[in-house]
């Protein structure tokens, strides 16, 4: 039997992927949680094979989470199942360690193939989406860069900005400007849509 652990903060998303893998005789779910910081903790509890963790969670996010569960339990390995298919999701995924990468509609039978391929040392990458980040490259952004660009998600001013990462103004300004200059934009929340649609923020 090959053993998996469910992370998913949405419970009916959840429970349909936990009846679905259910029914293949090989696979049994013998974890699931709601949360991206419960992931580690349950899967020294259960020994899962495979965890399959979404991406947007409470507590931490899915690619935090592959790094954490790569380090902490490194016999388990890891498989992205998420609705947001992006190139740069897909390249982080698999530099903290992730095994596969697919998106939610992935019809039940090839998930669990790509479950059996994974448990048995292979990656697997949704294949639209590996030629898609083949094409578009890795993020140009710096971390400090993107950091300020999360934090610009909700408006605010520059001062805003700076008090709420400990930065001076100055040095906010300067990241905005680069980050607007390297995505392209014409103005920082053009700047934060066009990064978020490539994956780039989280």
């Amino acid at each position: 039997m090959i053993r998996l652990l469910l992370a998913d903060d949405q419970a009916l998303v959840r429970g349909a992927l936990a009846a679905l893998l259910s029914l293949e005789p090989d696979l049994e779910v013998v974890a699931e949680v709601d949360r991206g910081d419960l992931v580690v903790a349950a899967a020294r509890e259960h020994r899962p094979d495979v965890a399959l963790l979404d991406i947007e969670m409470p507590g931490l996010d899915g690619i935090a989470a592959t790094a954490a569960l790569r380090r902490a339990v490194p016999a388990t390995r890891v498989c992205i199942v998420t609705t947001f298919g992006r190139p740069g999701f897909l390249r982080r995924a698999m530099e903290a360690g992730a095994s596969g990468f697919v998106v939610k509609d992935t019809p039940a039978r090839e998930l669990a193939d790509a479950v059996r391929r994974i448990a048995s040392g292979l990656r697997v990458v949704d294949p639209a989406l590996a030629a898609e980040s083949l094409v578009s490259g890795g993020s140009p952004l710096t971390a400090r860069e993107r950091e300020v660009l999360c934090a610009a998600r909700d408006g605010g001013t520059a001062a805003d900005l700076a008090h709420a990462l400990g930065l001076s103004e100055g040095t906010v300004r300067n990241h905005l400007s680069a980050a607007i200059g390297k995505t392209g934009a014409r103005t920082r929340a053009e700047a934060v849509r066009l990064a978020e649609g490539h994956g780039w923020l989280l």
